[in-house]
């Protein structure tokens, strides 16, 4: 296929899509000639002042832990708050509010034992109510929270009822047995719960704070209490905000960094500006030009992230997007090597896929998820076509207009252009139109399932497959696309509770759902892997980079030789 005439300008200009914050780490995918595929860590002794300068690419949407969906919250939450547990370097679970559990034989019922020396930032102590009154605010159907239910349901006891306002939220598996030792109790073993409970949304919350705060709670800075490694000392929306190091954390000794500073910047080349500045530690994510400008550069860094960026198709807005075969033409209808070589350039990849390659392996024969099911709906322009024909004689048109709902940085714009020239090319009578707005307004339209298709990403919450498969059940709190198919549904309650302890039945049953939701159904297009390429300054040591849950952790960070 010729590619289109575009190409060779959008290489020059193109672009890492960091408009969306999505979440997620990963292994490298490539070294551009830098230090590699991880940040520098444990090298030298904290010298000089302890003040990290980052950026992030948006306004933080919500600092209520029961309400964040997205990457941008939940990497200040992992900071400034702290649950049961935590992640530390390489993702293993370490030591966070609770200092130790016991699970009971059938794998139902984890009792925790809670530090006494855990205190919120006014001083009060943290005590297992503080986890049931989180819990049970963030399945309360009163409450609004997406992902209480998302991350409860099938998990917690009773979540699904509680969710569902079938049962009080006192029936919640959740029991705070005396001040300091909670009590859990599952609907099946959960394989991942140690990992899940290092997670924003299990994190706790103080009922009489959040109560006196009423409708103003985690709006601002002085609206909230802290008992994370820092505490947020400033927050000027859209601008940017402060983290100071929290003397009364448990864990205080360990803590280094003095201060971490966070501007809101969309531009990848006002970032660069930045870094070149000495004003910022850590580029953002660099987009072709940038990354081909500094591959010599020693700061350089590369990395691969199990994240998958792809197009959700609204089934219920756009007729055309209720047909199966208009879906599999715009999936097929795009190259997405051309995407990765030219106009990322940042060691993405190609997906077509819909759980990412190099994140989990099967219980028995250790191959990658991706072996069995390999490629599906890949890029291919005459198949492509031969859909959408099929399609506009199914649906009795000859042409038709779809918007792409996508974010509003430069970055992003060029990207949604190029996608826009892609599928305008391969499928005669396509008309794109492009919505381009702030991430939060993206959140919003997403949920109200108002636009017809988005480019959208996500990466894992805890270390399984799961963590891509459930988002596509039947009014999942993050399908919001009307995509419903009962055999998928099916075999993800099939994993969640018959295999719930065959791990290689529950397994083969994600890859089968994969399968329906792609070669079926087409109900998502998957356009690529992240890849992240970031200058780094090599004095920034110890900043611990997540494969699932939040991005980063500062806890253990510190400025050595700077």
């Amino acid at each position: 296929m010729k590619k289109s005439k575009y190409l060779l300008l959008l290489a020059l200009t193109l672009v890492l899509s960091a408009f969306l914050a999505a979440c997620g780490g990963g292994n490298s995918a490539q070294n551009n000639g830098g230090q590699g595929d991880t940040p520098p860590a444990g090298e030298g002794e904290p010298t000089g002042p302890q003040v990290l300068n980052v950026v992030d690419t948006a306004e933080i949407p919500t600092m209520d832990s029961v309400q964040g969906t997205d990457a941008v919250a939940f990497n200040v939450m992992n900071n400034v708050f702290e649950g049961l547990y935590r992640l530390g370097e390489n993702d293993e679970v370490v030591e966070g509010v609770a200092k130790s559990h016991e699970v009971s034989e059938d794998g139902l019922t984890y009792t925790f034992t809670l530090r006494e020396d855990s205190v919120w930032s006014n001083g009060e102590p943290v005590t297992a109510n503080d986890f049931v009154f989180a819990w049970q605010r963030a399945v309360d159907p009163n409450s609004g929270s997406e992902y209480g239910p998302y991350m409860m349901n099938g998990k917690i006891k009773n979540a699904t009822q509680v969710s569902a306002g079938e049962l009080p939220l006192e029936e919640l598996g959740v029991k705070a047995i005396d001040e300091y030792t909670l009590e859990v109790t599952l609907e099946q073993p959960v394989a991942y719960f140690e990992s899940l409970m290092t997670f924003p949304t299990f994190f706790p919350q103080n009922q009489k704070f959040l109560e006196e705060q009423g409708d103003q709670y985690a709006l601002e800075a002085d609206t909230l209490i802290y008992n994370g490694p820092f505490t947020l000392d400033s927050w000027e929306h859209e601008v940017g905000w402060t983290m100071k190091k929290n003397a009364d954390y448990w864990d205080a000794e360990t803590v280094k960094l003095d201060e971490i500073n966070v501007k809101v910047v969309k531009e990848v080349s006002t970032g660069v500006n930045l870094y070149t500045a000495q004003q910022i530690d850590i580029s953002p994510g660099l987009t072709s030009d940038f990354v081909t400008q500094y591959k010599e550069d020693p700061d350089l860094i590369s990395y691969l992230e199990p994240t998958i960026f792809w197009f959700k198709f609204n089934q219920t807005k756009n007729e055309a997007l209720a047909n199966v075969n208009i879906r599999k033409a715009i999936s097929m209808g795009f190259n997405k090597q051309d995407m990765a070589d030219y106009v990322l350039n940042n060691g993405s990849i190609p997906a077509n896929y819909s759980v990412p390659v190099e994140f989990v392996q099967h219980p028995e024969t250790g191959e990658d998820f991706r072996e069995k099911n390999g490629d599906i709906n890949a890029f291919d322009a005459e198949k492509a076509k031969e859909h959408w024909q099929k399609g506009l004689e199914e649906l009795g048109m000859d042409a038709v207009t779809i918007e792409i709902l996508g974010g509003d940085t430069e970055t992003a714009k060029t990207m949604q252009e190029y996608l826009q020239n892609q599928l305008q090319e391969n499928l005669p009578g396509l008309t794109i139109k492009l919505k381009e707005v702030p991430f939060a307004q993206r959140l919003d339209l997403d949920a109200a399932m108002d636009y017809d298709m988005q480019l959208a990403g996500w990466g894992p919450d805890y270390l399984d497959a799961i963590s891509f498969s459930n988002l596509w059940i039947t009014d999942g709190g993050n399908n919001k696309m009307g995509y419903s198919n009962e055999e998928y549904d099916k075999l993800l309650n099939d994993v969640m509770t018959t295999y719930a302890n065959d791990p290689v039945k529950r397994f083969e049953a994600m890859q089968e759902a994969e399968r329906i939701l792609l070669e079926e159904d087409a109900a998502i297009a998957p356009i690529y892997q992240r890849g992240t390429t970031r200058l780094w300054k090599p004095y920034v040591q110890n900043v611990y980079r997540h494969n699932f849950g939040p991005d980063f952790s500062y806890k253990w960070a510190y400025i050595s030789g700077k």
